[in-house]
C-alpha cells in the first residue's frame, strides 16, 4: 500500500524430530522401519500439515504468493543449505569432537540448548556421599593426623553419574572446614559456609576442628566411593557453587560441560558408560548394565553406595531440570562424538553486526547478545534420519572422517537433482567420486561408509536466507518471530550468515511475546485452555459456547494487544474485540449511507469553500493519517488501533456526525453546504478504511465494494496508502472549533441531558480574539442556520459582546474561559465567556424537528425553502 513490492515468500521447516515422531506414531512397529520408509512417511505427514496450515493462513487474510512457497525439503533448498555448510567447513568453523552434549534418551539424539524446556517441578533423588581421603593434601597433613579416617563430603542430584566420577572439585578462594561428626566421630571436609546447613540435613552436629583456604586442598586424593582401586583427585575449579550442597563437587567428565573442561585440562579419562537409550553399557559393570540411568540405574547406584558405606543421606529434591521439548521426557548430559560449529570464532563478529540491527523491542537485543556470549559451540548433529545429512564419510577400518569441499560438492550436485533421499538410497560409490578420494589420499571409495547423522533443524531454518533472499545483498528487511527464537532461528540465522559471509541476514528483528489464557495462565492441552484459531474464526461444535468470530476479530485481537509482551486471549477478550469492530462498522455504515448520490469528481467542494467545521475535520484527518503511518512504521499496531478508535468515536461519531446530521438530512440534496460535509465523509471514509486495511483486510475490501462511486475493481490494497492532502493542514482552525466546542460543552452541561433543540443559546464574549473567531462561524447576531449554531446543536444561537440588559428568569447562565494559542505560542490569550441557555419560544418543525417554526403544522423557513426547490423530502 505504501508503493513498495513486498517480497514475502512463505515457507515451512519440514524436517526434524517432531514431524518424525508424529509420522512414526501413526504406524505400528515404527521403530523397525528403514530410514527411507521413515523419511517417506515424515514427508507425507509434513505435506499434509502444510496444506492444512496454508489454507488457514489464506483464511486469516495473510497475503502471499501461495503457489510459490519454499519448503526445507525442496532439493534446491537442501543444496543451498549444504553450500553454506561447505563454506563454513572450508573456514574451519565446523569440526567433530567427543564432548558432553544434551542428550534425549527418549528420542535417542543430541539436542541443542534451544530445544530444551525446563521442568521447574522435576524431582531428583539427591544424595550426600563421602569420598574417603586416600592422601591428605600436603598443607593439611598436620591437621588430619590419620588417627581417624577423613572423608570429602559431596552432594549430587544425579547419583547415576557417580560411577563415572574422575575427580572432586573445590573453589580455591573459598574457606573449607574440617569437621568432626557428633554422631559417628568421622571427620569430613566441606565448605565452611555449608557446615551448619549440611549438619542439619544429616540430622547431626559438626564440630569444626580447623578451617583452611580451598587452595590448601591441592594435591589431595580420594578413593572412589563404589569402584575399588579408582582414585579421584581433588582439583580446583571456578564453577563450584556455595549456595547449595557441600561446596565440593563430584566431577563426572562424561556428564557435565564444566566437568569435561576440568578433565581435559588435567588429562583425566572422559569415558561414557551410558548408551543412546540412556542405559548403562557393559563397561559400567554387571550390576548396572542395561539399567536406565534415571530410574533403575539410579536405584542400583544408590544401593551400591549404601553397600559400600558411602551414602550418608538420600532425599527427594525438587528443582528445574531440562526436558526434551518434544517428547516432554527428561534429558541427560552425555559425552558422544558430534559435529559442532565453533561459534567462539564468529561470536564477536556476530555481536558486532547484531548491534547494527534494529531490534523491536530494543530490550530483546541485550538478551540475544547475552545468549551469544554464553555460546562457545553449537552442536549441529542429530542422530535421526528425517533431515539433511551431514555429508561425512568414514573409513571403515579406522573411523577416520573424509569431508572436504570436493566431497561436499559431489553430494550437492546429486542433492540438487534428487534431494537428500539420495544419501540413503544411493550406494557410497555414487555419492563419493574416485577423484575426491584420490585427492584425499590413496584409499578406495569402497573403504568408506556414509555417516548417519543429520543437521540440526536450526541449521535448516537458519540457512533460509541463502535460499529465499534474492540478489547479492541477501539481507531481509525484517525477520519476525517470538522471543523464544532469540536463542533459536534469529540466532542460527545470524551465526550461519556471519560465518559464511560476515554479515547479518536481516536489517530489523521484530520479537513478539507469547499468548496466555484469559487469566494470564499458560496455555496447555492438559488444562484444556488452548484457543484454536480455527474455532475462533469458524466457531466450535456448539456455537453458543464457541461462536464464530471471523478472521478479522482474530486479527484485531492481535493488533490491539501489546504483542511485545505476553498477550491474553479468551471469550471475554474476543467478544470485546467483536464489539469494537461492530462499533467501527456502524461508523462506516453511517458514512456509506450518507454518500449515496455523491460523486467526488463532480460534487466535491474545495476546502476553502467548506464550512469551517468541515475544514477542521480535514485538518484532524491529516493529523490522524500522519500518526497512523508513523505507528505502522514502528510496528506499533496497538497504537494504530488506539488512534483509530479515538478518531472514530471521539472525532467522528460523538462530534462530527452529531453536528452535521441536520445538514445531511435536511438541506437540499445538492446544496453546497450538504456537499461540503459529504466531501469530508468521502475523504474520512477513504482515510479510515486504508488506515485499518492491514489489520482488517476483509472489512476494508467489503467497504470498498459498497462505496457507490468506486469504479475500479482493484480494491483497497492496490490503490495506495492514505492520501491526506497537506492543504488540509490548518493549525489555526483548531482554536475556532475547539473554542465553540468548549461553549457547547458548557451549554449541554447546563441543560443536563435534555434535548438541546428545545433551547436557544446566547453566547457572550468580550471583544477580542475569541469573539472574532466565533464571528467567523456566525456573521449575524442571531441565527438558526449558522455554522456556530450547528456546532452548538441548539435551535438558535445569538452571539453578543456584552450581556443583554434583561436576562430572563428561566435562563441558565454558565461561565467559562478558553485559552487561545496561535502561531506556536506567539499569540496567546485567555478569553472568558458566558453561555445563557433558555427554552425557545418557537414551535417544532415537522420536517427537521428543530424549534424554528411558527406553528407545529408548518415547516420552518429553511425547510420551506428546500421543499420549494422541489427536491426536499418530508
Amino acid at each position: 500500500m505504501r508503493g513498495y513490492k513486498v517480497h514475502y515468500v512463505p515457507g515451512w521447516d519440514c524436517h526434524g524430530l517432531p514431524i518424525e515422531l508424529k509420522a512414526l506414531s501413526e504406524v505400528r512397529g515404527g521403530e523397525n522401519l528403514s530410514p527411507m520408509e521413515i523419511r517417506q512417511r515424515a514427508k507425507a505427514f509434513a505435506e499434509r500439515a502444510i496444506e492444512k496450515q496454508k489454507s488457514a493462513f489464506i483464511r486469516w487474510g495473510v497475503m502471499a504468493d501461495w503457489a510459490n512457497c519454499y519448503l526445507t525439503f525442496d532439493p534446491k533448498y537442501e543444496a543451498n543449505q549444504l553450500r553454506v555448510f561447505s563454506k563454513m567447513h572450508d573456514k574451519g568453523l565446523i569440526y567433530r569432537d567427543y564432548k558432553p552434549v544434551f542428550w534425549s534418551p527418549s528420542t535417542k539424539t543430541a539436542l541443542a540448548e534451544a530445544e530444551l524446556e525446563y521442568n521447574e517441578q522435576h524431582v531428583s533423588r539427591s544424595v550426600y556421599v563421602k569420598f574417603p581421603l586416600l592422601k591428605s593434601p600436603p598443607k593439611l597433613a598436620s591437621v588430619i593426623d590419620g588417627s581417624s579416617p577423613a572423608n570429602v563430603l559431596v552432594w549430587t542430584t544425579q547419583p547415576w553419574t557417580v560411577p563415572a566420577n574422575q575427580a572432586v572439585c573445590y573453589m580455591p578462594d573459598s574457606a573449607y572446614s574440617i569437621v568432626k561428626c557428633a554422631t559417628t566421630g568421622q571427620h569430613f571436609i566441606l565448605a565452611a559456609d555449608r557446615v551448619e546447613s549440611t549438619a542439619a540435613v544429616l540430622d547431626t552436629q559438626f564440630e569444626v576442628i580447623s578451617t583452611c583456604k580451598g587452595a590448601d586442598l591441592a594435591d589431595g586424593f580420594c578413593a572412589h566411593p563404589t569402584i575399588p582401586g579408582r582414585v579421584s583427585p581433588l582439583l580446583p575449579a571456578n564453577h563450584v557453587a556455595m549456595t547449595k550442597g557441600t561446596g565440593l563437587v563430584h566431577t563426572a567428565p562424561a556428564h557435565g560441560m564444566e566437568d569435561y573442561g576440568i578433565a581435559s585440562h588435567h588429562q583425566l579419562p572422559t569415558d561414557c558408560l551410558v548408551d543412546e537409550s540412556g542405559c548403562f553399557t557393559e563397561a559400567a559393570g554387571p550390576e548396572l548394565k542395561n539399567k536406565y540411568v534415571l530410574e533403575e540405574g539410579n536405584e542400583a547406584v544408590i544401593k551400591m553406595l549404601q553397600a559400600a558405606g558411602s551414602l550418608l543421606k538420600e532425599e527427594k529434591y525438587v528443582h528445574s531440570y531440562p526436558y526434551d521439548w518434544r517428547s516432554k521426557k527428561p534429558m541427560i548430559i552425555r559425552a558422544s562424538k558430534q559435529w559442532f560449529v565453533n561459534t567462539a570464532d564468529v561470536k564477536a563478529t556476530a555481536q558486532d553486526v547484531l548491534k547494527k540491527v534494529k531490534v523491536i523491542p530494543t530490550s530483546a537485543v541485550n538478551r540475544m547478545l547475552e545468549m551469544l556470549d554464553r555460546r562457545t559451540f553449537w552442536c549441529i548433529s542429530r542422530q535421526r534420519c528425517w533431515g539433511v545429512p551431514i555429508p561425512a564419510f568414514y573409513r571403515k577400518s579406522t573411523g577416520e572422517c573424509l569431508m572436504n569441499s570436493e566431497t561436499i560438492a559431489d553430494v550437492i550436485k546429486i542433492v540438487e537433482q534428487q534431494g537428500t533421499d539420495a544419501w540413503w538410497a544411493l550406494p557410497t560409490e555414487q555419492l563419493l567420486s574416485k577423484e575426491s578420494v584420490a585427492k584425499a589420499g590413496v584409499h578406495e571409495v569402497s573403504d568408506y561408509v556414509k555417516g548417519q547423522d543429520i543437521l540440526d533443524i536450526w541449521f535448516d531454518s537458519g540457512t533460509s536466507w541463502a535460499h529465499v533472499l534474492e540478489g547479492a545483498e541477501q539481507r531481509a528487511d525484517i525477520y519476525l518471530e517470538g522471543k523464544d527464537q532469540l536463542g533459536g532461528w534469529f540466532q542460527s540465522s545470524l551465526l550461519t550468515s556471519v560465518a559464511a559471509r560476515k554479515k547479518a541476514p536481516y536489517k530489523t528483528l521484530v520479537v513478539h511475546g507469547f499468548t496466555l489464557g484469559e487469566k494470564g495462565e499458560k496455555m496447555s492441552k492438559s488444562i484444556g485452555n488452548v484457543v484454536d484459531p480455527e474455532v475462533v474464526i469458524n466457531g466450535g461444535e456448539d456455537h453458543t459456547k464457541d461462536p464464530p468470530y471471523g478472521a478479522d476479530v482474530l486479527r484485531w485481537w492481535v493488533a490491539e494487544s501489546n504483542v511485545f509482551t505476553e498477550v491474553l486471549i479468551g471469550p471475554v477478550v474476543l467478544s470485546a474485540a467483536r464489539d469494537d469492530i461492530n462499533k467501527l462498522r456502524n461508523t462506516l455504515r453511517f458514512m456509506l449511507g450518507n454518500l449515496e448520490g455523491f460523486n467526488p469528481e463532480t460534487d466535491s467542494i474545495p476546502p476553502a469553500e467548506m464550512y469551517i467545521v468541515d475544514q477542521y475535520m480535514l485538518h484532524l484527518l491529516h493529523e490522524y493519517g500522519s500518526k497512523v503511518t508513523e505507528a505502522y512504521k514502528q510496528y506499533d499496531y496497538s497504537k494504530v488501533v488506539r488512534l483509530l478508535q479515538a478518531f472514530c468515536s471521539r472525532n467522528l461519531s460523538n462530534f462530527y456526525f452529531s453536528v452535521i446530521k441536520d445538514r445531511l438530512y435536511c438541506e437540499e440534496a445538492k446544496d453546497p453546504k450538504r456537499r461540503s460535509c459529504q466531501t469530508v465523509l468521502a475523504e474520512a471514509l477513504d482515510v479510515v478504511v486504508r488506515s485499518f486495511a492491514p489489520i482488517l483486510p476483509h472489512l476494508a475490501e467489503e467497504v470498498f465494494q459498497y462505496i457507490p462511486y468506486k469504479k475500479d475493481a482493484e480494491g483497497v490494497f492496490r490503490t495506495g496508502w492514505i492520501n491526506a492532502s497537506s492543504a488540509w493542514k490548518k493549525p489555526g482552525i483548531e482554536e475556532a472549533i475547539e473554542g465553540a466546542c468548549a461553549m457547547r460543552d458548557s451549554f449541554l452541561g447546563s441543560i443536563s441531558g435534555k434535548n438541546a433543540l428545545e433551547y436557544e443559546v446566547i453566547i457572550v464574549i468580550e471583544p477580542g480574539l475569541l469573539f472574532e473567531l466565533m464571528e467567523a462561524l456566525q456573521a449575524e447576531e442571531t441565527s438558526s442556520v449558522s455554522q456556530l449554531n450547528e456546532i452548538m446543536m441548539a435551535s438558535q444561537t445569538t452571539l453578543l459582546s456584552e450581556l443583554p440588559k434583561e436576562t430572563p428568569s428561566d435562563a441558565n447562565i454558565t461561565k467559562g474561559t478558553f485559552l487561545i494559542n496561535l502561531e506556536g505560542g506567539d499569540i496567546c490569550e485567555q478569553c472568558s465567556y458566558k453561555v445563557i441557555a433558555r427554552p425557545i419560544a418557537k414551535a417544532k418543525c415537522p420536517r427537521c424537528r428543530r424549534y424554528t417554526a411558527e406553528s407545529s403544522s408548518t415547516p420552518c423557513p429553511r425547510c420551506l425553502q428546500v421543499l420549494a426547490a422541489g427536491k426536499g423530502s418530508t
